[in-house]
């Protein structure tokens, strides 16, 4: 049995295709007399664009990922789905003409127009492979490129057996593609390691396709049949390790290789162990499987250093939802000590620690993306997310400080804020321009589907249709494309219009200054000095030397209200004379000076350990008998980026 294995676009050009990589490895290694190989079409559609159009690393890029909340990339490929290269053009160009420009505009007729041509060719190079069986993977904008060329290889080749799976087609969305596109043989839904191999091997000895969990088929060639998904998610003990052979040597002969720089994808565990008890709102990543499982320490970590090995690449996405705490303990200790100098990118919870991020930063976890997607504490509450606005922004300064790159969003638009929940925020803005800025401005929520926003009405969202992207880019009547879809249309809930461009205006400023803003203090036992560079704030250097105070600013390192301040000062200050109002006039001084953020009560301090020479100089300068090794001695830590490395990494990161 041959199975050929295909990423159409557009999967992202600078990664191999983890589910291909994984489900490679479960024929080859669990279907006897079955062998598996991938087909890099993504590649295969740079190079051929490349040479028909002036196509540029940043168009793949905005229809694999930036475009995806408006179907830009799947509306491409809709007119090879329909044998049509005008296919929905008045409609696309009437509901676009307001988002995008010109450019963008024109290059996504152009590419509509040729992408026919493009499904014809890469379906004739599959049926040339002779395979007995292809399957597609679809996540994000695939599914039309996939379905085109599913549909086309059927009209080659009768006989090959076509199979599609992937995230477009967990539950409701896989059931609706097999009802509606016959030319699609099997649908895989949910977790396909284990049961695409099961159709493999049902498939070669005749076996009954009933038995395998999730599978959508048509007993006699009759109606669409799915089977009852799996009840429970796989155990990590039985996810293999993905199996790259091939990419690397494609994408070496592409032009992308001119692009991008490769990187791994690396997976230690699934699901989410916070939305197991506290299911974000508006998040539906995990589908019909949250349980949060995670692979042996021993696995995982021989895992990331044989593909490293194997592959010599040492940039990695981590793909888990959420990091295994229990891994700050096992994995990344090992991984500091291989002596890799490791580059990986990962999703963490916004309330860790600095001694934790200090191990991720150690370890080449320098990309994090903590999710914090608001600053404000009744926001956060309204999503269910767990941490404070305070807590949000003490992440940001740790991981200034450690030298990780913190790649977050901004998110509005849920039922039940004001306009107040925005005000306080956006006025403390100047103050935090030294950190890390929202990759974006702020986007109104997407209701998605597997969210609890989608699956509870009562929450705010009720009426929900297809996002309007559906409906010109497919033929299918509406009770359909609501299967179909992950994103849907809802009525604005929360701030409004006025607020939101408040609010933008204040991050467009947060992006434009960042690079030139500086805040960091140096704690120096006697006395606590502080360097600003931030353009709200007129005052450059200044010493905090009463003990009360750098007591207090010492404690304000983690989150705390006025009183709270006030009662721990007391026990580590004796004979001190302050008092609440004191303390309160305190904090309010230091918040004009911008040296705090305030949220809910609680009071947080905003300025990163120096982590460079440029804060300690001025001490060094009172100290003029220094020795010229002392002045020249790294603040860093013996490979350690620093902020500004940190920063220049910071546009790799996909949000």
């Amino acid at each position: 049995m041959r199975v050929l294995l295909v990423n159409m676009p557009w999967s992202p050009i600078d990664l191999p295709s983890l589910a291909l990589g994984i489900l490679k490895r479960s024929v080859d290694e669990r279907v006897p007399d079955a062998t598996a190989t991938v087909l890099h079409a993504n590649l295969e559609f740079t190079d051929w664009i490349t040479e028909r159009t002036e196509f540029t690393a940043e168009d793949y890029e905005y229809y694999a990922l930036s475009s995806y909340f408006m179907g830009c990339g799947d509306w491409v490929f809709s007119s090879a789905l329909y044998d049509d290269p005008s296919w929905r053009e008045a409609e696309f160009t009437q509901v676009m003409r307001s988002r995008l420009k010109k450019s963008r505009m024109k290059m996504s007729h152009e590419l509509h127009r040729l992408a026919p041509d493009f499904v014809a060719e890469i379906a004739q190079k599959i049926v040339d492979e002779a395979p007995d069986v292809v399957g597609f993977t679809s996540t994000f904008q695939q599914n039309t490129a996939a379905l085109a060329a599913a549909k086309q290889v059927k009209r080659l080749a009768p006989h090959i057996t076509t199979v599609i799976g992937g995230a477009n087609c967990d539950a409701e969305q896989g059931a609706a593609l097999h009802r509606n596109f016959s030319f699609v043989d099997h649908v895989v839904r949910g977790e396909g390691e284990s049961a695409f191999p099961q159709l493999i091997s049902a498939l070669t000895t005749g076996g009954d396709l009933f038995e395998v969990p999730g599978l959508c088929h048509r007993p006699g060639g009759g109606v669409s049949t799915a089977n009852p998904m799996a009840t429970s998610p796989l155990p990590p003990s039985t996810i293999l390790p993905p199996d790259y052979s091939g990419y690397f040597e494609r994408l070496a002969a592409s032009v992308a290789r001119n692009w991008v720089e490769p990187k791994l994808v690396v997976e230690g565990a699934r699901g989410c162990w916070w939305g197991e008890k506290h299911h974000c709102t508006f998040c539906g990543l995990n589908g019909s499987f949250m349980q949060f499982r995670s692979k042996s320490p021993d696995v995982f970590y021989d895992e990331i250093m044989g593909l490293a090995r194997e592959h010599r690449v040492l940039d990695m996405y981590v793909v888990d939802n959420i990091l295994d705490m229990g891994y700050l303990a096992t994995v990344l200790p090992r991984i500091i000590d291989s002596g890799y100098d490791l580059r990986l990118h990962i999703e963490i919870k916004a309330n860790m620690r600095r001694n934790q991020l200090r191990t991720l930063s150690d370890a080449g976890l320098i990309y994090v993306q903590p999710g914090i997607e608001s600053l404000n504490n009744r926001v956060l509450d309204l999503m269910d997310k767990g941490v404070s606005g305070c807590q949000n922004v003490r992440m940001l300064r740790d991981g200034a400080e450690t030298g990780l790159s913190v790649s977050w969003n901004y998110l509005h638009g849920f039922p039940g804020e004001r306009a107040e929940d925005y005000e306080g925020v956006v006025g403390q803005i100047p103050a935090l321009e030294h950190l890390d800025p929202p990759v974006d401005l702020s986007a109104r929520i997407a209701i998605e589907r597997f969210s609890p926003y989608f699956n509870r009405p009562e929450l705010g969202f009720s009426g929900l249709r297809p996002e309007e992207h559906y409906r010109f880019t497919y033929d299918l009547p509406e009770e359909e494309l609501y299967d179909l879809a992950y994103v849907f249309e809802a009525p604005e809930r929360g701030i409004g219009e006025d607020t939101v461009s408040t609010l933008n205006d204040a991050l467009a400023l947060w992006k434009k200054h960042h690079t030139d803003s500086r805040l960091t203090q140096a704690d120096l036992g006697d006395r606590i000095v502080l360097v600003s560079r931030r353009r709200a704030f007129d005052w450059h250097a200044m010493e905090l030397t009463d003990p009360f105070e750098i007591t207090l600013f010492r404690l304000l390192d983690q989150p705390h209200a006025a009183a709270a301040l006030l009662r721990k000062a007391a026990s580590r200050v004796p004979g001190h004379t302050a008092t609440e109002a004191d303390v309160e006039r305190l904090l309010a001084h230091w918040l004009e000076l911008g040296l705090l953020f305030t949220d809910g009560g609680q009071y947080v301090h905003l300025a990163p350990s120096a982590v460079n020479e440029d804060l300690l100089r001025l001490d060094f300068m009172r100290h003029t008998h220094a020795s010229a090794a002392s002045v020249h001695e790294p603040a860093t830590e013996p490979g350690r980026g620093t902020d500004t490395s940190a920063r220049q990494e910071r546009d790799t990161v996909p949000s």
